[in-house]
């Protein structure tokens, strides 16, 4: 019978696991985050026109404004060196003036396209001087990879779609196209403009929709990315909380150290209280220094048994008494005082040890 050997370590291997939340933050923190370049591109876009087109009778007045100016200046007034520098100056400022809406405009959207796919990052990782960027197998890797292959057709599907759009509006707009010589200088330029505004509009739109399904496919790409093998992710619990075998090893030894300080405790106390052979619990009381009895060692089992043993070692009287060894291991820690509530009888167990001591032999 054929036998086939498994590598079973094959499968452990395989980045088949959700990243966990320390490596996303690693690579945040390097700047990989899932971002697409063109979603703030489109946005601006979309939103610079539509801020045209609401505040087109603004710019209607402002460019007309301006070209009054510059003809009332060359045509009117004396034209020297001097008037040319303060009529483009002039010039310059009203065209600032005029273009400043739609640069705010651009400046909020571009700060908001990213902000909604990223939030706030600040990180200089990405500036950094790094050898493997100049690396020329790399490069010619990236650039005949699938990646690249995938964005050139991203890039032709967009130019499909833009030039669809364009040309479906110009065989809409054919009749309209052909009379415009016909029309006035200022319906002809009204025309024009509208139509502009309606293809930004549209193209824009069409652009912003593209731009969100492509940050969807760099999210998935990016999760694809980061995932782990069953491996990588013990590795990294290793290296953040430590080898569980080794916190194991010093858990017990701490464990170890804990009982042997207890058990150093046991020869102080004046009676162990047992249940007989289950529990046992060590008190001792000093009425000069104390205002209650205090457990000093207590333990179950194997630490019972050790417990009575160096009792014996140690000529500590022992009392059996069920219902008080249960209720002083499970209510009293190390080193606490006996609670109200089990000293009445804590005070008899004591005062019958007392009575033993102090009765002649």
């Amino acid at each position: 019978m054929a036998k086939w050997a498994i590598n079973l370590q094959l499968f452990a291997q395989e980045k088949t696991e959700k990243a966990t939340p320390k490596k996303q933050k690693e690579a945040r923190d390097k700047g990989q985050v899932a971002k697409s370049s063109d979603l703030p591109g489109a946005m601006i876009m979309l939103f610079c026109f539509f801020a045209l087109f609401m505040m087109g009778g603004y710019y209607t007045d402002g460019v007309h404004e301006l070209f009054m100016y510059a003809f009332k200046q060359m045509v009117i007034e004396e034209f020297t060196m001097d008037h040319t520098l303060l009529m483009m100056n002039e010039l310059m400022m009203k065209m600032m003036i005029l273009l400043l809406p739609i640069m705010f405009v651009a400046m909020v959207v571009a700060f908001l396209g990213n902000y909604i796919q990223i939030g706030l990052l600040f990180t200089t990782d990405p500036l950094k001087m790094k050898l493997e960027k100049i690396n020329m197998l790399k490069g010619f890797k990236k650039i005949f990879s699938l990646r690249s292959l995938v964005e050139f057709f991203k890039s032709i599907f967009k130019i499909s779609i833009i030039g669809l759009i364009v040309y479906l509006i110009l065989l809409r707009e054919k009749d309209h196209l052909l009379a415009l010589s016909t029309l006035p200088l200022g319906e002809m330029l009204e025309y024009i403009g509208g139509l502009t505004l309606m293809l930004g509009l549209l193209i824009g739109a069409m652009l912003v929709i593209l731009g969100w399904a492509d940050f969807f496919y760099q999210r998935y790409e990016h999760n694809k990315s980061l995932k782990m093998s069953k491996q990588d992710i013990k590795d990294e619990y290793k290296k953040s909380e430590g080898d569980p075998q080794i916190k194991a090893k010093i858990r017990e030894r701490q464990r170890r150290m804990a009982m042997q300080r207890m058990m150093q405790e046991v020869p102080k106390a004046d009676v162990i209280i047992t249940n007989p052979t289950h529990y046992a619990v060590a008190i001792q009381y000093d009425g000069t220094r104390m205002e209650a009895p205090v457990v000093l060692a207590k333990g179950q089992d194997y630490v019972a048994l050790k417990i009575k043993e160096m009792a014996k070692e140690h000529h500590i009287l022992t009392m059996e008494n069920k219902p008080l060894a249960r209720a002083l291991y499970a209510q009293v820690e190390i080193g606490e005082a006996i609670p109200a509530d089990l000293f009445q009888a804590v005070a008899e167990v004591l005062a019958y040890v007392y009575k033993l001591k102090n009765s002649p032999s």
